[in-house]
């Protein structure tokens, strides 16, 4: 079962994808391309050309998930533009992620700032 909770970071990408690629070719482009752990534990997304569909990888530790949701209708609202000095993801809060999943936008989102930035939680050592 996957639990998005407040402390996972989540990398929303900037750039399309060919959702022909299966789950080695997306370990591959968060490798190359984000440049990013995908054995970290934290959530990738992405969307195809069309921006009908969103495909989410995470690693849990003993392997991976990869989710797709494919809208009925419609386009996705909201999807983060490439930036300046190319940009190629950008972090989401979990709860972002819940708007984005029901093709909301988060920047429209009227939410109240998180008072204390929650920090990624580590392993104890013993």
């Amino acid at each position: 079962m996957l639990q998005v909770t407040p402390q996972i970071r989540i990398f929303v990408a900037t750039e399309v994808v060919d959702f022909r690629k299966g789950l080695d070719g997306l370990i591959g482009y968060c490798k190359s391309y984000l440049q990013k752990d995908p054995f970290s534990g934290a959530m990738f997304c992405f969307t195809n050309r069309a921006k009908i569909s969103i495909k989410i990888l995470v690693y849990d530790g003993q392997g991976f998930w990869l989710c797709q949701k494919r809208l009925s209708t419609g386009r996705l609202r909201w999807w983060p533009a490439p930036g300046q000095a190319g940009r190629r993801q950008v972090e989401l809060a979990a709860r972002n992620l819940q708007i984005l999943l029901w093709n909301g936008d988060p920047e429209l989102g009227n939410m109240q700032d998180d008072w204390r930035k929650l920090k990624p939680l580590e392993e104890n050592s013993e």
